[in-house]
C-alpha cells in the first residue's frame, strides 16, 4: 500500500508535481528506468506516490550530473547487491557526488555502481571542525599589532 493509500496520479499529474516532461516519463517508462505501477484497462499510466520519489530521486540525480546510463548501472547493481529492495530509487537514500552515486544505509556509504564502501569518520570532521574554529577564533581575537607611523616633525636646518 502506498503512503497515499491506493491514490494513482496520472502523467499529467506529474508533470505538473515534478516538472518532468510527459516525453521524459514515457521514455523512462519505455526504456525501463522507471515504468508506472500501474496502467489502467485502456493503456494508461498510473503512478503510486513511490514512483513519485523514485521519479523524483532520478530527476535530481541527473540534475546532479548522472548521466541515465549511470542511474540504470546503479539501479542494477542495487538489485544485485540488495535483493530485497525493489525500487532502489524510492527506498534508498541516494547522493550524487560528481558522476558517482552514493547509497547511504544502515550507517554505511557505499558506491551505488560498484558496491565499493566509502569510509567517512565523521567524528574526526568535528574534530577538524572544532579546531580550525578554534584557530579562526585566536587570530580573530589576537591583539593586532598597531601601525607605527614615522613621527612627522620639523626639519632642523643648521
Amino acid at each position: 500500500m502506498s503512503r497515499t493509500g491506493e491514490q494513482r496520479f496520472q502523467t499529467r499529474d506529474v508533470v505538473e508535481l515534478l516538472g518532468i516532461s510527459r516525453r521524459q516519463l514515457q521514455y523512462w517508462a519505455q526504456t525501463d528506468l522507471i515504468a508506472p505501477s500501474a496502467q489502467t484497462p485502456g493503456g494508461h499510466a498510473r503512478y503510486t506516490f513511490e514512483d513519485l520519489v523514485a521519479l523524483k530521486t532520478a530527476k535530481r540525480l541527473i540534475d546532479a550530473g548522472v548521466s541515465v546510463q549511470g542511474i540504470r548501472r546503479s539501479i542494477a547493481a542495487l538489485r544485485e547487491i540488495l535483493p530485497t529492495v525493489q525500487q532502489p530509487l524510492a527506498e534508498l537514500v541516494l547522493v550524487a557526488t560528481g558522476d558517482v552515486v552514493l547509497v547511504f544505509r544502515d550507517g554505511a556509504a557505499f558506491d551505488a555502481a560498484s558496491g565499493q564502501e566509502w569510509i567517512f569518520e565523521v567524528a574526526q570532521l568535528e574534530r577538524d571542525v572544532e579546531e580550525w574554529k578554534r584557530s579562526v577564533e585566536a587570530l580573530r581575537s589576537a591583539p593586532r599589532p598597531r601601525k607605527v607611523e614615522p613621527a612627522r616633525g620639523r626639519r632642523r636646518t643648521a
